[in-house]
């Protein structure tokens, strides 16, 4: 019975968050759309109640045996807290930021923010995963939630398409899992990740081809989720079809637990026998850093454009996961904080930016000459152009510099020199766009920009990319490596 308080007082966020979206989900029942504003209030108190509760485990650096909950298939661990941080900030941010956008179009149902609530408690589950039968349920709470948002705007024909390619390719992506996760269980006799790393055994250990195939098809089916080239075509069409509040919810939470678990599963679960997946991981990363650039230099939609700077930044995510090592997987960490907040900014430009009528403005031939029509919106955009093109004293400058150094003292001299060359190609569309908007005649589309809430988290997620952010270097990397150390505990 002890044993069993322990594990529900370990998944307490995931229980605050399925309780409060069943009992919201009463609510909306009840009162219908008219209820939307309310439950997305509650929604957002749910998620910063359930971040408050993993705060503790962060701070002390929780690991081994005594985060594990229910016979080891699940761990809430320092670095289970830190990915959980990230995700419930982001949904929490995106639930704060949509109704305006929604109101427009007289389209806020009731379902959106419950569909965010268990989107989060399922990529919770995710994150905490030490077993392949967790890993599948949570990824699939959170897939078949995110299904929904992408096609939650009715009245527009792109809503619909994107939501029903992001169905078929994802559960394309899931059989793909679920084959790698039978053959990983065949050929080990476990789907706990703690014996998995036993069956497979060290370096030296001859792999199977049967179990160097379950590894295969596992990582696949989470290279789709994360999408990392081969596997990103469903992002473009996806990010610019969706609602702009939901594509800045995939291109932040979901982005963060996948790449999470994909970090818990490489260096967990296949820990022992890296050389079977890093040549696997180095591909992915160097071909999702020149698609990504090379991608985006033709686009016009601004959106399609983020899209590929997130495959692009995947790549440099990939960078600090190849060189499997506590350091590489602290530079992650740092990374996926400071492009969480470089995504926040872009789409929240891209939602304020509307027309007269209140019509979104979305080509990037629009944006000319913005500094001088709408000045706070064209310099926030600056700043996170910038930014993602690792250009100094902006902080995306220092989030490529820690995978980059990571991946040197590693040896991977080769994989940081190339990943160095390859993000020049990303500075020439970065920088497109903000010769767009300061050097070209004004188009004068863009004629009014968002509420007070967007305004602030704007300022707050700009703040956070600025050089300011420098004063948190040293805090940022204690906790992202008080994280790491704590995903490399195996017992």
């Amino acid at each position: 019975m002890s044993g069993l308080l322990q594990s529900l007082s370990l998944v307490a966020p995931e229980e605050v968050l399925s309780i409060s979206g069943l009992l919201l989900l009463l609510v909306a029942a009840w009162g219908g759309d008219k209820s939307a504003k309310l439950i997305s209030i509650l929604s957002v108190a749910a998620l910063v109640a359930a971040a408050i509760l993993v705060v503790p485990a962060l701070c002390s650096g929780a690991a081994g045996p005594a985060t594990a909950a229910f016979f080891g298939e699940y761990r809430a661990d320092a670095f289970a807290s830190f990915a959980k941080l990230l995700i419930f900030g982001s949904a929490a941010v995106v639930l704060i930021i949509a109704p305006a956008f929604f109101d427009r179009f007289k389209a806020m149902r009731a379902e959106f923010p419950l569909l965010i609530v268990f989107a989060a408690a399922g990529m919770g589950l995710m994150v905490s995963a030490t077993n392949l039968l967790t890993l599948y349920i949570g990824l699939e709470l959170n897939s078949l939630a995110s299904y929904v948002l992408a096609a939650s705007l009715r009245t527009d024909e792109r809503s619909a398409e994107a939501g029903l390619k992001y169905f078929v390719l994802g559960a394309l992506a899931s059989g793909i899992l679920l084959y790698g996760i039978s053959l990983t269980y065949g050929f080990t006799g476990t789907t706990d990740f703690g014996q998995i790393r036993t069956a497979l055994g060290g370096q030296g250990h001859a792999l199977s081809t049967g179990a160097l195939f379950g590894i295969v098809f596992v990582l696949a089916g989470l290279a789709f989720k994360i999408a990392a080239v081969p596997f990103h075509m469903w992002t473009p069409d996806v990010y610019e079809g969706a609602p702009t509040p939901v594509t800045t919810f995939f291109a932040t939470a979901p982005k963060v637990a996948a790449l999470s678990l994909l970090m818990r599963v490489s260096l967990g679960a296949f820990g022992t026998q890296p050389g079977a997946w890093q040549q696997i991981v180095l591909f992915a990363a160097l071909a999702s850093i020149v698609v990504g650039a090379l991608g985006a230099i033709g686009q016009s939609n601004i959106k399609r454009l983020l899209a590929y700077s997130s495959i692009n930044n995947v790549g440099f995510l990939l960078i600090g996961l190849a060189v499997a090592t506590p350091q590489g997987a602290s530079a992650m960490l740092v990374y996926m904080v400071v492009y969480v907040a470089m995504s926040v900014a872009g789409f929240l430009v891209v939602l304020m930016l509307r027309d007269a009528d209140g019509e979104p403005v979305e080509a990037i031939a629009d944006l000319a000459g913005l500094s001088t029509t709408q000045p706070m919106l064209a310099w926030a955009m600056m700043a996170v152009m910038f930014s993602l093109a690792g250009i100094p004293p902006l902080f995306g400058f220092w989030a490529k510099f820690v995978v980059f150094r990571a991946a040197v003292d590693a040896g991977f001299v080769v994989l940081a020199t190339l990943g160095m060359t390859a993000s020049v190609i990303g500075a020439f569309y970065y920088l497109k766009i903000v010769k767009t908007m300061f050097f070209d005649e004004p188009a004068n589309r863009v004629a009014r920009h968002g509420d007070f809430a967007h305004r602030a988290i704007l300022l707050i997620a700009s703040i956070a990319i600025s050089p300011l952010a420098y004063l948190a270097t040293g805090w940022l990397g204690t906790l992202a490596d008080t994280a790491a150390s704590a995903l490399f505990r195996f017992v």
